[in-house]
């Protein structure tokens, strides 16, 4: 399986605080492809995200329904920091101005 299927699939996960994917946020810093053995290695906007405990089987959920994937694993990290700089073109147009991003 192609690493850009799994990105693109990721695409489907949407932010519930920004309304914006978590690739273009992004929020994924990371993924390896073994045949059907997926690991994300992601952050949030900040660690205090009320997501936080769930986020990591919400983007599983989402990437079990690629048939070829076999198993997941999804890696949270705040090391380094997210920043609004890691944001994509089409982030920041649909988020226009927001104080702070």
């Amino acid at each position: 399986m192609e690493t850009e299927k799994v990105y693109d699939q990721l695409e489907e996960v949407i932010d519930p605080e920004l309304e914006v994917n978590i690739v273009d946020l992004g929020l994924v810093r990371d993924v390896e492809v073994d045949t059907g053995d997926v690991e994300v290695l992601m952050t949030l906007t900040t660690p205090g995200c009320p997501l936080a405990g769930v986020f990591d089987q919400i983007v599983a959920k989402e990437l079990r329904k690629l048939d070829e994937v076999e198993s997941v694993e999804v890696e949270l990290t705040f090391d380094p920091r997210w920043t609004p700089e890691e944001m994509s073109d089409d982030a920041r147009d649909q988020l226009g101005h927001v104080p702070g991003l």
